[in-house]
């Protein structure tokens, strides 16, 4: 992983665990766990390029499609590089990867996140990039 700066070693450490516990609602398509991890006003575009803007779009759609996911294996989030555009503003680029036994796919996710008065990161703009091989 690559970061501007080691000075942010517990916020790096902070944002790492939003991104483990993204990974982790993913694995059981738990959307209250995923839900508890967005700023109220937050942007997200999904992979296939639905724009969804503020919670309630967010929860809207998440509750829709992620108890009825279809895959079948595991997804698994890796923080790749966190740049601290300011002490409490977070652009962090994950690498994606959901795994079943015939099938293997891959995501280039950024996320924006923000830090909260009481210290907690808060996914704020976030875009899920499908990779596209060949």
């Amino acid at each position: 992983m690559n970061t501007d700066s080691t000075a942010y070693a517990a916020d790096i450490e902070a944002v790492k665990q939003v991104v483990a516990t993204v990974e982790h609602s993913q694995q059981h398509r738990n959307p209250d766990e995923f839900l508890a991890l967005f700023h109220p006003d937050a942007v997200w575009t999904t992979a296939h390029g639905k724009v969804l803007i503020g919670l309630e779009a967010i929860s809207e759609f998440t509750r829709k499609v992620l108890p009825a996911a279809s895959w079948d294996g595991r997804v698994s989030y890796e923080v790749v590089h966190v740049l601290f555009i300011r002490p409490d503003v977070a652009a962090v680029k994950a690498h994606q990867r959901y795994l079943s036994p015939d099938d293997e796919s891959e995501g280039a996710p950024l996320y924006v996140m923000t830090k909260q008065d009481d210290g907690r990161w808060l996914l704020t703009a976030c875009q899920n990039t499908q990779v596209v091989t060949g």
